[in-house]
């Protein structure tokens, strides 16, 4: 007895080093496949949101936290300002700030830059383990071992999670995986401890990234599911009550929250299953008093009619205004024409489109197809926690193909879903006792009767089909790794400020011109300088070039940024009034047509004409800025308003030149520029090698300049009339 109870132990002693040991594997996988950004380029921040992080965490870590909560930046938003200590979410430069002053304690005094650039892959190995906790509650730890190492690698949480990606979402997928685990164990166990715990992880969700209320929808949506199925018990009360109770409290504590989980539709989902679980905990108590066989209908009745009312409740007082109203990013998830209809500046954000159906593969690989099978076979032994991950593949999964973004938020349930298919099948093709029991028994019957049995080919035909199918997934999970490593290395992991293309023989050649553009302007220009681009590069220019800028990536205020719109897309007449209007010192255009980067200002160029016909629509006109025939150009065809506005005439001003005044072709949109646009109220100060980055200076223009810039104006539009009615009377004589 001795020996089999010391067997054992050696045996789970044993299953415990694998276990430890496959997991550290794991989580050095997750971190060492988010460095190639750092390997291929250097420790640096990347993107765009991402510097404006950076920025308040070094506020943050040079001042004290009340002084960080009470942050106003009069360098943002010119001449607004922001209250950015109460209109961010706090917990990543916390988080970084504590790392920081931790290391310092024990005598490491890291660069706060470095710790921000890798706390997405070190947070990344913690999220891989969570992924196996939480799949090890719904199947098991083999299950949970192969989840956590999907999700140190897939693409669809790397993209967001790469050294340098310095965004919310660098911690938040964590939090979530945390609190998902948390919540299961409570709901399973109905564990006040637990349900404590996943509170908290909510809480430093909650103030880490605005994604939180998908744990405040998800959570109570299914509690609410188990309730229809008739599944309520004291386990699922005391979970969900103390979640509830605790989560919400500590979440108002945010600033920028406040009082949003009761007074904001995002969360009445969450207050209005908190009160349907006490009227049905309640009903379950008087049902046990009085017992009845018509009480089940009565409850159901009742549930109804408060669902109903409650509803209706709800739709009241968000019309008298006690309620705050669903915000249009809600709305764009129901409607994906919502946003470019009535919020333009929404749907402008690449990240806000809908999904392209290579992207799920591109994200996921093969988990993508073993998704639904991992969801299909949870009905097969359909419990609470089972219900949880379905609920959540059917709502993330119509998110994810609505908005790209969400891609981030469906791959820890494909991996999870994945993971539990992938385990099943190696449950029963990797299982061979049946086989050598059943050899035993034929070997038995051929030593009685002497006979040859067919059972021995049939065993012999299962473990080859058994093999068949072990080493087809084999190889699938090696196309996996292989898939997941190229697709970060190659896609995932450039910087946005420094491009990368290859020389004509083969080598890497850096473009770097954003940060030569951002250092010049940090050199060049004095210290209150004011700096007018476009919403995309705020961020950028006030972490590196450290300048007073008009707009940025917060876009709260949707008419500065129709300002800035209505700038670029109007005449240099109109632009001259508001550019010293708002005191704007220079002007950043990104060009891409020397270089034949797409992403530049002109391709962008009808947001910002959208945005700002939003605001004023009787001055500026999409429609103006395309041909007769419907056409975007920028060469001789276009339009005159296109000509005439200041974005364009920054871009391909000079630009002739570079081709001696002849064949200059916009590579970007592939048309031919022969005319030289004149520039009247701005300078050229700088021009990046690549021509990416183009710095102007707005002229001081007196009286007179502006008489002879109305002047100019009236001549241009003089030749336009006379052209005009020469088109409509070729008789006409020129004389007249």
């Amino acid at each position: 007895m001795s020996s089999l109870t010391l067997s054992q132990r050696t045996v789970d002693n044993i299953q415990l080093f694998l276990k430890v040991t496959i997991l550290i594997t794991i989580a050095g996988a997750a971190i060492s496949s988010r460095l190639f950004s750092v390997i291929r380029f250097e420790s640096i921040i990347h993107e765009f949101d991402p510097w404006f992080n950076f920025r308040a965490t070094k506020y943050l870590v040079s001042h004290s936290f009340y002084d960080f909560l009470n942050w106003f930046d009069d360098r943002t938003w010119y001449p607004l300002g922001r209250v950015t200590g109460g209109t961010l979410y706090p917990g990543l430069m916390v988080t970084s700030g504590a790392i920081w002053h931790a290391l310092r304690k024990i005598g490491l005094p890291v660069d706060i830059r470095n710790i921000c650039v890798m706390l997405a892959p070190a947070f990344s190995g913690v999220t891989a383990y969570f992924t196996y906790l939480f799949t090890s509650e719904i199947k098991d730890s083999s299950a949970g071992l192969l989840a956590g190492a999907f999700m140190g690698i897939a693409p669809g949480y790397i993209s967001r999670s790469v050294a340098g990606s310095y965004d919310n979402e660098a911690i938040a997928i964590t939090l979530l995986m945390a609190s998902f685990y948390f919540w299961i164990k409570a709901s399973k166990e109905g564990s006040v401890f637990y349900a404590s715990w996943a509170a908290l992880f909510y809480f430093y969700m909650v103030s880490a990234w605005g994604g939180y209320v998908f744990i405040t929808n998800l959570v109570p949506l299914h509690v609410f599911v188990l309730i229809l199925m008739g599944r309520y018990s004291n386990r699922l009360y005391a979970a969900y009550s103390t979640w509830y109770a605790i989560g919400t409290v500590a979440s108002m504590q945010i600033p920028f929250v406040g009082f949003l989980p009761i007074r904001s539709n995002d969360h009445m989902a969450a207050l209005g299953v908190f009160g349907l679980i006490q009227i049905v905990a309640f009903g379950d108590y008087i049902r046990s008093k009085v017992p009845s066989k018509k009480f089940k209908s009565v409850l159901i009745v009742a549930i109804f009619l408060i669902i109903a009312v409650g509803i209706l409740g709800l739709f009241g007082l968000t019309y008298a205004g006690l309620i705050a109203p669903w915000t249009g990013r809600f709305y764009s998830l129901w409607d994906t024409s919502y946003a470019k209809i009535h919020i333009p500046i929404i749907a402008s954000v690449s990240e806000h489109q809908p999904t392209a159906w290579p992207a799920f593969f591109f994200d996921t690989q093969f988990l993508i197809w073993l998704f639904p099978a991992g969801v299909y076979l949870l009905f097969q032994d359909l419990s609470n926690e089972g219900v949880f991950v379905i609920v959540y593949s059917v709502l993330c999964s119509y998110f994810a193909g609505v908005m790209v973004r969400l891609m981030l938020t469906l791959t820890p349930i494909i991996c999870v879903a994945a993971a539990i298919a992938v385990s099943k099948l190696f449950d029963v093709y990797m299982d061979f006792s049946e086989l050598l029991q059943s050899k035993v028994e034929v070997e038995g019957i051929k030593e009685s009767t002497g006979a040859k049995a067919k059972k021995t080919k049939v065993t012999g035909l299962s473990i080859v089909a058994k093999l068949t199918v072990i080493v087809s997934f084999a190889f699938y999970l090696f196309l996996f790794v292989y898939h997941c490593t190229w697709v970060t290395s190659n896609a995932y992991s450039s910087p946005s400020v420094v491009l990368a293309s290859r020389n004509p023989d083969g080598s890497q050649n850096l473009i770097d011109d954003y940060r030569e553009a951002y250092y010049w302007l940090r050199m060049n220009t004095a210290e209150d300088a004011k700096v007018m681009a476009w919403w995309d590069y705020g961020y950028q220019i006030g972490g590196m070039a450290d300048r007073t800028t008009l707009v940025d990536n917060n876009t709260w205020n949707n008419t500065h940024i129709a300002t800035v719109g209505k700038a670029m897309a109007s005449s240099e007449e109109v632009s001259y009034e508001i550019l010293k209007e708002h005191d704007v010192d220079y002007i950043l255009v990104i060009f891409g047509g020397l270089l034949g980067f797409s992403g530049d200002d002109l391709n962008k160029f009808l947001w910002m004409i959208r945005i700002a016909e939003g605001i004023w629509p009787d001055e500026v006109k999409e429609r103006d800025f395309f041909t007769s025939d419907g056409q975007y150009r920028v060469d001789d065809l276009a339009t005159d308003t296109m000509k005439n506005s200041l974005l364009y005439k920054m871009s391909f001003h000079r630009f002739t030149e570079l081709f001696g005044h002849r064949n200059a072709v916009d590579r970007v949109r592939n048309q031919r520029i022969t005319q030289e646009p004149d520039l009247n109220i701005v300078e050229e100060v700088y021009t990046s090698e690549n021509w990416l980055v183009r710095i102007y200076k707005v002229k001081d223009l007196d009286n007179a300049g502006r008489d002879l810039l109305s002047a100019s104006k009236f001549e241009k539009e003089t030749k336009a009339g006379i052209k005009k009615r020469i088109q409509k009377r070729p008789d006409l004589d020129l004389r007249e």
